[in-house]
């Protein structure tokens, strides 16, 4: 990369080709799996409400599992990211695959713990559901169960591959999944009637094919990070410890972030299944204004982590406030118009007017807290992590999950009966809270400290 001259900084580590070349895939991979995300509810919305709730609270705790080891792909991006900033390549490619072992051993144990008790899993987080959404949510369970390790793969090879600064690997592969995820829906659910068999089926079969081609690609030598011998079981203590410095609080984080949104919904499953299903499309339409965010978010673990790893603090301060800047602005296009043309949105999937009118209204607030205040409460802690301040992020992020998010949606919801109103001001009581501890910390600096490698 040839750089060019930052003021008051020097010679910069990244040309803004390079940054485009890193953000924008990731901005169109965060857009892909979103829309996806929605066109699979519905598709599956033609089976039902029910349907459609059973794989909104199985996706709840999918979601919780899958934090455990995508924490860990956090923590080999990280440690990886920062060897590359030192050039220090061969250490990098232990690191690979260290991440890639450890992400696989998690995930075949998760998925051998949690199937033979799924059912009794979903009765202890949801408690009482309709008989019907309860058969369909331990029927799907089952296959996202199955497709657990597979997907540990792709997200462990995706997060490397972005450790390089190579985003377009993720799209392409993340582009050919989703394609063959919507293609098997229209064949199971349409052409077979298999209804959440067919979207499990495809799910499934998707995550099998990526994970495949993902390590096919990380094997490739000509990589500034591959991983060789894939065949051989290398357990190198020292570098998996540096993993986990990143990964366990960010795991931690994670899923107790994950357990206290199930908690919350079970509080929205009390409210009925048209609360349920307003929740989903809600949750469903509002992630599209997160896509800057996030995208912003995983290129800082590459961006953040290489100047850490080289020792220019300076431009790592820099290329934060850059993304955070990026991100206001980026949230704001997508903001807008789906605020103003919410209801219409919501009539698309084609629900009763009862979970329509809430899902219309639910998204409105969601907007504008979105704009406000999503991009300090969840992209600025990215930053923090980066540099290695994850046990910062972590206890914030706990403290806030339970006390605001959990608490306030006890209180709101159901003490004084605001209903799935009240769980969503609950969440954004959450977001303002993270975004004064994180502006705070990184306007303190203390995370310049931080030692990973």
């Amino acid at each position: 990369m040839k750089s060019q001259a930052l003021p008051f900084l020097g010679e910069s580590i990244f040309t803004p080709q390079f940054l485009s070349k890193l953000i924008i895939p990731l901005i169109i991979e965060q857009f892909l799996a979103v829309t996806i995300g929605m066109a699979d509810t519905v598709m599956v919305a033609s089976a039902g409400e029910a349907a459609v709730s059973a794989i909104s609270l199985v996706d709840s705790i999918s979601i919780l599992i899958v934090q455990v080891f995508a924490s860990f792909a956090t923590g080999g991006a990280v440690v990886s990211s920062q060897y590359l900033g030192r050039k220090d390549n061969a250490s990098a490619n232990i690191a690979a695959k260290q991440l890639l072992i450890l992400s696989l051993v998690v995930s075949v144990s998760l998925m051998a713990i949690c199937l033979p008790f799924r059912g009794a899993i979903i009765r202890l987080i949801f408690g009482s559901i309709d008989a019907e959404v309860m058969v369909n949510s331990v029927t799907y369970f089952i296959f996202v169960l199955f497709s657990l390790p597979f997907l540990a793969v792709y997200n462990s090879c995706a997060a490397l591959f972005r450790s390089m600064g190579n985003s377009k690997v993720s799209l392409a592969v993340s582009v050919l999944m989703n394609f063959i995820n919507i293609c098997g829906n229209a064949y199971f659910i349409f052409g077979l009637g298999l209804g959440v068999t067919g979207a499990g089926l495809a799910t499934m079969l998707s995550r099998i094919i990526g994970a495949l081609i993902m390590v096919v690609l990380i094997s490739n030598r000509n990589n500034s990070i591959f991983i060789y011998k894939l065949w051989k079981f290398e357990w190198k203590g020292d570098m998996i410890k540096r993993i986990l410095r990143i990964g366990v609080p960010n795991g931690i984080e994670g899923s107790v972030f994950q357990i206290g949104k199930l908690l919350v919904q079970g509080i929205t499953a009390s409210f009925g299944t048209a609360s349920l299903a307003a929740n989903a499309i809600a949750n469903s339409v509002g992630s599209f204004a997160n896509i800057p965010g996030n995208a912003l978010g995983l290129a800082s673990i590459t961006v953040v982590g290489q100047c850490v790893g080289a020792q220019q603090t300076d431009q790592a301060v820099y290329y934060s406030k850059k993304f955070l800047v990026y991100a206001y602005f980026a949230m704001g296009l997508i903001v807008t118009p789906i605020f103003f043309f919410s209801s219409g949105i919501v009539q698309v999937f084609n629900l009763s007017v009862e979970a329509t009118l809430m899902a219309s209204h639910v998204i409105k607030t969601c907007m504008v807290a979105s704009i406000l205040i999503w991009p300090t409460a969840f992209t600025l802690p990215n930053f923090l992590r980066a540099a290695g301040d994850a046990k910062y992020t972590m206890i914030v992020s706990m403290f806030s999950m339970w006390v605001f998010r959990v608490g306030m949606s006890y209180l709101l919801a159901l003490q004084l009966g605001f209903g799935l109103l009240g769980v969503w001001y609950a969440m954004y009581i959450d977001w303002i809270f993270r975004s004064i501890c994180f502006i705070v910390r990184f306007a303190r600096g203390k995370w310049k400290t931080k030692i990973v490698i």
